[in-house]
């Protein structure tokens, strides 16, 4: 059952993002790979928010196995997350329209041309991320339908700007389609903040890590529950002539292996034993496969622990449905406090 929505305000502020989503709370999950999949996007949407799947490096029949699966489990809206990298990008394009997906979220860089326009003709919602002001500007032009802003603060891939900051230069910006904000959110007065500044709605990942049907490892939602938020690194490059793409997780033993890791390689490569391609695919290669061993297997020290600063409000395992009540109570109180704010100011003692 859909989480109920008491604020009249809140309903308002976040109205423009419900009727793009279709939804009844402006939450988009974020797209985490072996986390958000058919239970846990299942789960967000049934509880009134808007689940995502995570194909990542899926194959286009296991993605459509997977629409079928969260199909099965839900009969609310949910969108698709593609990585526009994908070497079978144009194959997961056709799975989507396939499928009759909704909506779609074109992750990993600027989103071609051609899937924009194939997804838009078969009636296709896209979605595609904006790092900067200029590129959202390229990219409504392009036609996308919504933005998402993601600052530094997010989890896994980042980039170098804050979220706080990047709301202050891009909502005032755009208004021509809807702007979701994330990046470091795990509370619901952020939440109410970034609406008031003109967000449609807002992306959360982390907050959703540790819900019950999450099927993350139960290693890694302790791992979670346990960090803080400065425990939430962004990866360390020790050599700029070999460039280390930023993550941010949160610190483990892996972490350290790493930074060791680059080192001996660079000091094999300046020493002659190695060329440079060799040396750069070996520093690259390190966290392969890393983040499903420590989703799925639980191993949290050898593992990539994925997970934005927001991770130091992740206290404990629960319901989707209660993650997203205490976030609409959390925001609801916030708006509650300004308007009698307001009112005080208006009519003073």
């Amino acid at each position: 059952m859909p989480v109920a929505v008491r604020s009249g305000l809140l309903r308002d502020l976040w109205a423009r993002g419900r009727r793009f989503l279709g939804c009844e709370l402006a939450i988009l999950g974020g797209a985490m790979t072996w986390v958000s999949e058919r239970n846990l996007v299942a789960a967000i949407s049934n509880a009134g928010g808007f689940g995502v799947l995570a194909c990542g490096s899926m194959a286009p029949d296991a993605l459509a196995a997977e629409i079928a699966g969260t199909r099965a489990l839900t009969d609310r809206p949910f969108g698709v997350n593609l990585i526009v990298m994908h070497p079978a990008l144009d194959e997961l394009v056709s799975v989507c329209i396939a499928a009759g997906v909704s909506h779609v979220v074109l992750a990993g860089g600027l989103p071609p041309a051609q899937a924009v326009a194939r997804l838009k003709a078969a009636g296709v919602k896209v979605m595609a991320f904006a790092p900067a002001v200029a590129i959202a500007k390229k990219l409504v032009r392009q036609g996308i339908d919504a933005l998402v802003i993601e600052g530094h603060e997010a989890g896994g891939h980042v980039g170098p700007v804050s979220t706080s900051v990047l709301a202050q230069e891009i909502l005032p910006e755009i208004r021509e389609v809807p702007v979701f904000v994330a990046g470091g959110i795990g509370h619901g007065e952020m939440i109410a903040a970034y609406l008031l500044m003109g967000a449609a709605g807002v992306q959360m990942g982390t907050v959703f890590v540790c819900a019950s049907e999450s099927i993350a490892h139960p290693a890694f939602k302790q791992a979670f529950i346990r960090a803080s938020a400065r425990d939430a690194q962004v990866s360390v490059q020790v050599d700029p002539n070999f460039k280390v793409i930023p993550v941010r997780a949160i610190a483990n033993a892996a972490t350290q292996r790493f930074v060791e890791t680059q080192h001996a390689v660079i000091a094999r490569y300046r020493a002659g034993e190695i060329g440079f391609e060799e040396a750069s695919l070996a520093i690259e290669h390190f966290w392969a496969g890393a983040l499903r061993r420590a989703v799925i297997d639980g191993d949290v020290e050898n593992g990539s622990l994925m997970a934005g600063q927001s991770v130091g409000m992740v206290r404990k395992i629960q319901p989707t449905a209660t993650i997203l009540a205490e976030l609409v109570e959390q925001a609801e109180a916030a708006l509650a406090r300004l308007e009698r704010h307001r009112l005080e100011v208006a009519v003073p003692g």
